[in-house]
């Protein structure tokens, strides 16, 4: 007991370790040579290794709950809304997918339109064609994605 106590701080600990240190040396006893030494030095280096196997343990909670540290573990709420996120980026990506099979005018509008928030009015100024243009090319667009069943085109009807 004495040589535990002066390796560990806590009493509580030190009761427990020299409690692990008999249970390992009736569980090795079959090990023990008595031409490699007395069986209290075989003891002693019973218990030096069941200490050493504590502290290791600790320094690897200690570093297990510095990367832990100011980190909030995720509840339910937070699975949820990540997944939502998930699929709200696949559909997203899907769109832009299957924008790009469309034709440069088309494309040019609809990104417009969909994602740039712009009324089909602006989106006719910005691209230098007309408005009446511009409404045929978003309506072929649109029309276009919605051939593909692409789960996207619900997305970008909405957004118009």
């Amino acid at each position: 007991m004495r040589f535990v106590v002066r390796r560990v701080s806590d009493p509580h600990l030190a009761a427990d370790l020299t409690a692990d240190i008999f249970l390992a040396a009736l569980d090795s006893a079959h090990t023990y040579v008595p031409g490699r030494g007395n069986e209290t030095a075989w003891l002693y280096g019973i218990a030096r290794n069941v200490v050493s196997a504590r502290h290791r343990q600790a320094a690897r909670e200690a570093r297990a709950t510095g990367r832990l540290a100011g980190r909030r573990l995720m509840d339910d709420d937070d699975l949820a809304r990540m997944e939502e996120r998930i699929d709200a980026e696949r559909q997203m990506r899907n769109a832009l997918k299957a924008m790009d099979s469309l034709p440069e005018g088309e494309r040019a509008v609809l990104e417009l339109v969909a994602i740039d928030q712009l009324t089909v009015g602006e989106a006719a100024q910005a691209l230098g064609i007309r408005q009446v243009t511009a409404r045929v090319r978003l309506h072929r667009a649109r029309r276009a994605l919605e051939r593909l069943a692409s789960p996207s085109a619900v997305y970008l009807e909405g957004q118009a």
